[in-house]
């Protein structure tokens, strides 16, 4: 393990070496000297063969020989701490290769480096992760670490096929345009309280996306493992939005619209308002905004009976299948649109 970790720092140390070898030529070929006896060691370690050179024995020499003069007694206790440093320098560093490889790999499929917690992923689109669990014990973080290997995987495939918006549409949903029968279909998934979703659906808009593309909204308001959700309110406006598709009103396309593009009296968006508000307040608001859409007293009273039945439950549970079990969206907004799934907050070209 010597050779080998040796040959890991030596690489490490060579981009220092490399510049300091424009200055002292003498110095890079001391250093190439030795790093061909590591390489060669290391070949025959990958062979599983023994070392034919005395480089191990040069590493330690070295490294020893000025405690030899002044502390001989140390001389064997330190060449067992070299021999474990070596390992634990070979076991960092390739655990380090793995793990950059799952994050590559996982950012390709997912757009995130980190499966499990995709917010907190700093490489990877800007996303409101939909977070699972954290273990509570290695054997849960070892099982957890192997699925998300797995889910990786199992998800390769998505990327080369071909999305269709028509194969995750829930009934009843509703446009944010009126339907043009010569665009394509779009599906935009989003949060309520999500501020990246906010973002994206102003970048969308004003970018002119919502007059290129059929865009269907579908709500996911993000849930946390423990059951609750994520944002303030979400599941409240989410109920009263997928209300107003089964009264087959365009309600809920001006619901999201104004949350997303218009700001209340204080000066804040009204995303951050109902973040802000109890239940109770943001109903209130939904209502007043109802009311501003052109709703009557008794369709209000109707709309509310059906944000709260076990329809509308219906809905959002197929809902959550088809984004978590079929679209696997680790973060949301997820977009499909031109046969393709997009992750993250959209960028106009």
């Amino acid at each position: 393990m010597v050779c080998v970790a040796a040959f890991i720092i030596l690489c490490l140390v060579g981009v220092f070496v490399a510049f300091l070898s424009i200055f002292r030529r003498d110095i890079g070929k001391k250093y190439w000297a030795v790093f061909k006896k590591a390489w060669g060691c290391v070949g025959k370690k990958v062979r599983l063969q023994k070392c034919e050179t005395n480089f191990k024995d040069d590493v330690k020499n070295t490294l020893l020989s000025k405690v030899v003069l002044k502390h001989p007694t140390w001389v064997k206790p330190l060449g067992t701490a070299i021999e474990i440093g070596s390992v634990l320098i070979v076991v960092v560093t390739v655990w380090s290769v793995v793990e950059s490889v799952k994050a590559l790999l996982a950012i390709w499929v997912f757009g995130t480096c980190n499966v499990s917690q995709p917010a907190s992923c700093a490489l990877g689109a800007e996303v409101c992760g939909i977070d699972a669990e954290e273990p509570s014990n290695p054997v849960e973080w070892t099982g957890r670490w192997f699925s998300e290997w797995g889910e990786i995987f199992g998800n390769i495939p998505e990327k080369f096929r071909s999305w269709s918006v028509e194969d995750y549409l829930v009934e009843p949903y509703t446009f944010v345009e009126n339907y043009q029968d010569e665009l394509p279909l779009a599906l935009d998934i989003f949060d309520p309280g999500c501020t990246v979703c906010l973002q994206s659906y102003r970048a969308q808009k004003s970018s002119g996306f919502f007059e290129k593309y059929n865009t269907v909204l579908m709500i996911y308001p993000i849930r946390l493992p423990d059951g609750g959700y994520k944002f303030a309110n979400s599941e409240l406006i989410a109920r009263y939005f997928h209300a107003a598709n089964l009264a087959d009103t365009d309600y809920g396309a001006k619901i999201v619209d104004r949350l997303f593009s218009e700001d209340a009296d204080d000066g804040n968006n009204y995303q951050v308002t109902f973040s802000l508000l109890s239940n109770d307040e943001a109903e209130k608001l939904l209502q007043s905004w109802l009311q501003d859409f052109g709703a009557s007293k008794s369709e209000i009273e109707n709309l509310e009976k059906s944000a709260h039945s076990t329809e509308v439950d219906e809905i959002m549970t197929k809902i959550k299948a088809i984004v978590e079990d079929q679209i696997h969206a680790k973060g949301i907004p997820t977009m499909i649109y031109d046969k393709k799934r997009h992750h993250g907050r959209f960028e106009a070209n």
